[in-house]
């Protein structure tokens, strides 16, 4: 069987939303469960809150796509519970969140063209 990962990286695109977060979250860092979960309700503002199942479903299917893996770091033992897993962005997790990033900024740039939103100034 031919893995995701060797099929061109437009026919990962485009990203369930969940997914984009996931992403977006781990690329700042390796992170658990439960971190990748706080750190999208802080980006939301509490917008958006997924239940457990969901985003377990979510990163197991992440790491089936080849997108992120189970890190083998881990912090410091005293300030750790050993339970958790930690995951991270793999380097093709990374170029697929680049062109999903890419993508979705062609279409705001488009949207600014036809002024349905107003452009971002600096």
């Amino acid at each position: 069987m031919v893995g995701r990962t060797s099929l061109p990286l437009e026919s990962q695109l485009p990203l369930k939303p969940v997914e984009l977060l996931v992403l977006t979250m781990l690329s700042a860092g390796d992170r658990h469960g439960y971190g990748i979960r706080q750190d999208i309700i802080d980006h939301t503002r509490g917008t958006i809150a997924l239940e457990a199942g969901n985003l377990y479903r979510t990163i197991r299917r992440l790491e089936a796509d080849g997108f992120i893996d189970e890190s083998g770091r881990r912090p410091a033992a005293d300030s750790d519970d050993e339970r958790r897993r930690y995951y991270r962005l793999t380097p093709f997790g990374r170029r697929v969140l680049a062109a999903e990033l890419e993508r979705l900024r062609a279409l705001v740039k488009l949207g600014e063209e036809r002024r349905i939103i107003a452009p971002v100034t600096a």
